[in-house]
C-alpha cells in the first residue's frame, strides 16, 4: 500500500457527475469528462491492501483489485492495465456498468464508505486504452481447430477473446445487425457509449476473431450445419426471455416490454431512425419493475421528454444503511441507491406523488385501464405489505399513456429454434443444462453466461465466458488448458 495512512486521511471522492440540467439534454455518458483522473490515484491511496482481501471474493473475476490500487496511486499505469486485464477482458464495461459488489465486499465498507474500486477500474481502463496498452494480442500460431460462439454479448465476447488468443480460429454469430447484445441495445448511450464497444470489436478483429451479423442460429442457418462446420459450439445468447404481467387490460395499446422500448431509443442514438415509435415524448410513462433495466428506462424517458414518469417497486423502500442481521458484511446489501437516472428524475420532479425521486415503493398493478380506442390511459394500483399481500384502502389509479414492463427475464429466447433444434436439455428453471464443464447434453455443445446460469450481473457473464473458454479449449486440446477458469458453473454470489 502506498500510503499506509490513506483510509484514515482521504474521504471518498466518487467521480463527478454533469448537473441534470445539461445531461438530460444528450445521450452521453453521465460523467464530467476527464474529472476522473485528477482526483483517483488518491482515491486508490484508500485501499488498505488487506491480508483477506475480500473484494476478491466478491467479485466472480477474481480481479487482482489491492495490486492494482497501489499501482495506480504509485500512477504506473501501464502495470496497473496488466494487472487489470489479467482476470477482465473488458474493463471499461465492467467499470461503467456493474453494481460493484466489490465494493459491498471491501474491508473498509465495515465502518467507512468503501475504496471507490469501480471508478478506479475505469480509469484504469481508459488510460490504457489513451496510452495505448491495449494492443491486439493475436496468437502466435493457430491450433487448426475451430469454434462457433453464438450471442454477441459479454459471455459470448469474452470466450470469443480467450479462444482466439489461445490459437482457435472463432467466429461470433450475433442475431442483430450490430455486435454487442444488450451492450449494444439494451444499456443507454448515458450508462456506456458505444464507442467503447466499437473499441473493443477492432479490437478482437484484428486478433483474429470473426463476426457474424444479422444470423439467428436456428432460423438463418441451421444448428446442426454449425455444429458439422466447427469442431465446437458455445451458446451464449443471454436470458432475453421476459417475463410478463398477467393483470386485466395488458392487451391494451401503449404497453410494452422495457427491452421493446430501449432498443428503438439506442437505434436512435446509432442514426438507424430519426425518431423511436415508441418514444416517450409528451406522455405519461409508469414504468413497472425496480431493478437497473426500469432505472435505463427512466433515464431514457426523461432524455425523450416525457410529461412524467412514475416507477414502481413491489419491494418496500430499503434504508440507507446495512441491515447486518439479514444482510451482513461482506454480502451485497439492499439498501437505498440514487443511480443517475433516479437523481434526474429527482431533480427534475418527473413523478409528484412518488415516494422518493420517480419511485413508488410497495406498489403492485392491480389492472390497466383505457380509452374507447383500447389504448391504456391509467394504471391501477393497491400498495403491499413485505408479503406482498394488497393493503386494503390503499388502492389508487396513475395516469399512463406509456406503459414499460422491466420485470426482468426467465431464460433464454426460444423462439429462433436454436435450443429445440439442437435438442438441448432444460433445467427447472428454465435455463440451458449444463454439466460442470460447461458441456450440455449435445456433444461438443457447451453454453454459459445468462442462457444457463439465468439473468446475472455483467462480471458474472464475463467470468463465464471466461470459464467456458478454458472448458472448450480443454476439450479441444484433450485436456489441457493455459487459460484460467474463474468460476464453475454451479458458483453462486456470496449469501446468507
Amino acid at each position: 500500500m502506498a500510503d499506509p495512512k490513506g483510509f484514515l486521511t482521504t474521504p471518498r471522492q466518487d467521480w463527478p457527475r454533469r448537473p441534470v440540467e445539461e445531461r438530460v439534454r444528450d445521450w452521453d455518458e453521465v460523467y464530467v469528462p476527464g474529472a476522473l483522473l485528477p482526483i483517483i490515484s488518491k482515491q486508490a491511496d484508500r485501499c488498505m491492501d488487506c491480508g483477506i482481501p475480500f473484494c476478491h471474493e466478491a467479485c466472480p473475476l477474481g480481479n487482482l483489485i489491492p495490486e492494482w490500487n497501489d499501482l495506480v496511486s504509485r500512477e504506473d499505469w501501464r502495470a496497473a492495465a496488466e494487472r487489470l486485464h489479467a482476470t477482465n477482458n473488458f474493463p471499461e464495461f465492467t467499470g461503467r456498468l456493474c453494481p460493484a459488489p466489490c465494493e459491498a465486499g471491501c474491508v473498509l465498507a465495515i465502518n467507512q464508505p468503501a475504496v471507490t474500486i469501480k471508478n478506479v477500474e475505469c480509469a484504469i481502463a481508459d488510460r490504457a486504452w489513451e496510452e495505448g496498452f491495449a494492443q491486439p494480442a493475436p496468437p502466435d500460431r493457430l491450433s487448426g481447430r475451430t469454434v462457433a460462439v453464438i450471442g454477441s454479448g459479454p459471455t459470448g465476447l469474452a470466450a470469443a477473446q480467450q479462444l482466439t488468443r489461445a490459437g482457435h480460429t472463432v467466429a461470433v454469430y450475433e442475431r442483430d445487425d450490430r455486435i454487442g447484445g444488450l451492450m449494444r441495445y439494451g444499456i443507454p448511450a448515458f450508462k456506456m457509449e458505444k464507442r467503447h464497444l466499437e473499441r473493443r470489436i477492432e479490437q478482437m478483429t484484428a486478433e483474429g476473431t470473426k463476426f457474424r451479423t444479422s444470423t439467428a442460429v436456428g432460423r438463418d442457418v441451421d444448428p446442426a450445419e454449425l455444429r458439422t462446420r466447427y469442431d465446437t459450439v458455445v451458446i451464449a445468447t443471454g436470458a432475453t426471455a421476459w417475463r410478463e404481467l398477467p393483470v386485466p387490460g395488458r392487451e391494451l395499446a401503449g404497453i410494452h416490454q422495457a427491452m421493446e422500448y430501449l432498443p428503438l431509443a439506442n437505434r436512435v442514438c446509432e442514426g438507424d431512425l430519426k425518431t423511436s415509435p415508441l418514444s416517450a415524448a409528451g406522455k405519461h410513462v409508469v414504468i413497472v419493475g425496480g431493478g437497473d433495466t426500469g432505472a435505463d428506462c427512466l433515464g431514457t424517458a426523461v432524455r425523450e421528454g416525457a410529461a412524467s414518469v412514475t416507477q414502481l417497486d413491489i419491494y418496500p423502500q430499503p434504508g440507507t444503511e446495512r441491515d447486518e442481521e439479514r444482510e451482513p458484511w461482506p454480502t451485497y446489501p439492499k439498501v437505498y441507491r440514487v443511480s443517475p437516472a433516479h437523481e434526474e428524475a429527482r431533480d427534475l420532479r418527473t413523478a409528484q406523488l412518488a415516494d422518493a425521486d420517480a419511485r413508488l415503493f410497495a406498489a403492485s398493478t392491480l389492472r390497466f385501464s383505457g380509452d374507447e380506442d383500447g389504448h391504456v390511459r391509467w394504471l391501477h394500483l393497491v400498495e403491499v405489505d413485505e408479503q406482498r399481500r394488497p393493503v386494503p384502502g390503499t388502492e389508487r389509479a396513475l395516469p399512463a399513456d406509456l406503459v414499460l414492463l422491466a420485470l426482468g427475464f426467465s431464460g433464454p429466447d426460444r423462439s429462433d429454434g436454436l435450443i429445440d433444434q439442437l435438442g438441448l436439455a432444460m433445467a427447472p428453471n428454465g435455463t440451458i443444462a449444463r454439466d460442470q464443464d460447461f458441456a450440455t447434453n449435445v456433444p461438443g455443445v457447451f453454453a454459459a453466461g445468462d442462457a444457463a446460469r439465468g439473468q446475472s450481473l455483467i462480471v458474472w457473464a464475463i467470468a463465464e465466458g471466461r470459464a467456458v473458454a478454458a472448458a472448450v479449449d480443454r476439450h479441444l486440446t484433450g485436456g489441457f488448458t493455459r487459460l484460467p477458469a474463474p468460476i464453475g458453473p454451479y458458483d453462486r454470489p456470496m449469501r446468507v
